[in-house]
């Protein structure tokens, strides 16, 4: 068995990255917003560092406006090589935490994106909520569960849906889990065998955060997490390399200095009237 274990690498962690704007559901249009949405707040995140193998971090945010959507994930990220669905075997985690906060709209949840080129152009994400808080939903066509599954000795409802060309499967937990320890692989091998996934996908980003709607004076506040992967087979390959897209033709349209020119499910300019595009994380790239 070949084995890739990565700690969680506090470089990753993100703080309050915007993320993509969804596909409207019929019932459930609550994340994946601008932070336009927000009519004031703020967000910081502070790493507190690892001990014993465990990463600890914090994030203290108030948000208020745009009720039904995401603000921010801030989130640390395990960037394992690129694995192929069928090939892993298990991806061990631990995970504690506490929210504290006025009015807290908000999610704790890991955030698992794959694609089928192992390329970071995701075509399915896999969410697994351990706390809704306030009455924060998951992205699904019809606002209703399509099953409910027992996995790592909790009870979860499976919510499907879709946005920025993704299939979104959203396992919630019908109790808040403040401490997980669990194979978050048992989703995936779930997915795999019940829901469709398909066992070519390559799993190449396991996150693990929390996605702010609203609220006053929140702290979420992780004291201790760990996630490694292992596989049955060596890591899928990297994918090809591909060229740098050709400059605007003159006249074409671009972002203004300090505006947004690129990020994962932008469709707005990518050149810059002044300076460079600079990337700041995966949903956000801004001309500097």
């Amino acid at each position: 068995m070949k084995f890739i274990t990565v700690l969680t690498s506090m470089a990753a962690l993100v703080a309050a990255a915007p993320a993509v704007e969804p596909t409207k559901t019929q019932s459930i249009d609550k994340r994946d917003e601008p932070l336009r949405t927000a009519t004031s707040g703020s967000q910081c995140t502070l790493v507190d560092g690892i001990t014993n193998n465990l990463a600890k971090w914090s994030s203290t945010w108030s948000w208020a406006g745009g009720n039904l959507h995401v603000k921010s994930y801030s989130n640390a990220v395990l960037q394992a090589p690129a694995a192929r669905v069928s090939a892993v075997a298990s991806i061990p985690s631990k995970w504690q935490w506490s929210y504290t906060g006025t009015g807290v709209v908000a999610n704790v949840a890991y955030d698992l994106f794959t694609s089928s080129d192992c390329s970071a152009k995701p075509e399915y994400e896999v969410m697994i909520w351990l706390a809704a808080l306030g009455g924060a939903g998951p992205i699904s066509a019809t606002g209703k569960p399509i099953a409910t599954v027992t996995i790592s000795g909790v009870s979860w409802q499976l919510y499907k849906g879709a946005h920025s060309q993704m299939t979104v499967f959203s396992f919630v937990a019908t109790k808040q889990q403040t401490n997980y320890n669990g194979d978050v692989a048992d989703f995936i091998k779930y997915l795999a065998a019940s829901q469709g996934l398909p066992g070519s996908q390559c799993l190449y980003s396991i996150g693990a955060g929390t996605e702010p709607f609203v609220g006053t004076n929140a702290k979420f506040d992780t004291t201790g997490y760990s996630v490694s992967l292992s596989t049955t087979t060596a890591a899928a390959p990297k994918p090809a390399a591909t060229t740098a897209a050709p400059k605007p033709a003159t006249g074409a349209t671009c972002a203004p200095a300090y505006g947004q020119c690129g990020g994962q499910g932008w469709t707005g300019p990518t050149c810059c009237t002044t300076g460079t595009c600079k990337v700041s994380n995966q949903w956000y790239s801004q001309c500097s």
